[in-house]
């Protein structure tokens, strides 16, 4: 969102604010006059029923004025008190609703700040690893005097993968929940994209890496999306599978309700997740057990469904048990044109 979008905002929240106050304010008021009022009516008299007189005046008349009124104020008084505290209590309440409506934008910002800075230091955690296991890997073979050329190519991409993401990322801190694009992409290129961002991670870990992808399948999601995606399930199945064992990841068509669907199954042999866990993994900051690796910040699941939920997609866990854990991602599918 952009500065004068955010000051419009604040402004339009400030006179909302204002009226809001204003008129409850004035009901408060009006209610507690009227009821006043109401009091005053019922509890007061002619002066004539009470036969009140002035005393002797010249001429030896009493004055007995039916038109003026008596108003007992010690029946009064104690509804002007209570009126009162009651009137004090609901401004004071009043006031309480108004400033949590007024800091409500400001606190909005704030999350979304906390939220941008937590997605992405996470989102870039996994691209800087696989770097660094480049330099690494570069390092050697120039000890070696092999040959570079594929490596440099490889750090190349990784730096552009990261590009991609920071651009995604303020992209998406900009559209303040605007739709999303429908931009179709080729699953099977995604998927590529990100086996090579984590196959250095999944050497460092050995653990062998596999993808099944049916060819010409396009989805709705931008190419850059889909590798993130995928990204992120395949980091997390490297983290928790064992070491000599292999994380599968497999692409075919789906069916959903109403619509086609792309299927993204991740596939590890780590120890499974317990029932009670099958939900909480997706919420933020919500980590497993630790498994001796790199450190996890319990983000990256929950990202995961927070973009496949946004463009219309799911994920879930499939499959789990003592064998490994299958992690279903759908995503939809991109509408082909009939000629």
């Amino acid at each position: 969102m952009s500065g004068s979008a955010d000051r419009e905002r604040v402004r339009r929240s400030a006179r909302q604010i204002g009226l809001w106050t204003g008129v409850a304010s004035a009901v408060v008021i009006a209610a507690g006059v009227g009821i006043l009022v109401a009091v005053i009516l019922a509890t007061s008299r002619p002066q004539g029923d009470d036969r009140v007189t002035a005393g002797p005046r010249p001429g030896g008349f009493a004055i007995d004025n039916p038109d003026h009124v008596v108003v007992d104020v010690d029946r009064v008084l104690p509804w002007v008190v209570v009126l009162g505290v009651v009137g004090v209590a609901l401004l004071g309440l009043i006031a309480w609703f108004t400033a949590r409506r007024a800091v409500a934008p400001l606190e909005g910002a704030l999350q979304a700040q906390r939220d941008f800075v937590a997605d992405a230091s996470h989102e870039l955690r996994t691209p800087l690893t696989a770097l660094s296991s480049r330099v690494q890997i570069l390092q050697r073979r120039v000890a070696r005097g092999e040959d570079i050329g594929d490596a440099l190519d490889r750090l190349r991409s990784d730096t552009a993968v990261m590009d991609e993401i920071l651009t995604e990322l303020l992209l998406a801190a900009q559209a303040d929940q605007a739709p999303v694009r429908a931009e179709a992409s080729d699953a099977a290129a995604a998927v590529q994209g990100a086996v090579e961002v984590i196959r250095p991670i999944a050497e460092d870990a050995d653990v062998a890496l596999q993808a099944a992808v049916v060819p010409g399948l396009s989805v709705a999601v931008p190419a850059v999306t889909v590798t993130r995606l995928c990204t992120a399930l395949l980091d997390n199945a490297v983290q928790h599978a064992p070491r000599r064992s292999s994380v599968t990841l497999s692409v075919a068509s789906g069916d959903g309700p109403g619509r086609g669907f792309v299927e993204f199954r991740v596939v590890d042999r780590g120890p499974g997740i317990r029932a009670e866990d099958r939900e909480r993994i997706f919420t933020r900051f919500a980590r497993g057990p630790e498994t001796g690796r790199r450190r996890g910040f319990g983000l990256g699941l929950a990202l995961v469904r927070d973009m496949a939920t946004r463009y219309g997609g799911s994920v879930g866990i499939e499959d789990t048990s003592d064998a490994g854990t299958t992690f279903l991602l759908r995503l939809p599918a991109a509408v082909t044109a009939r000629g």
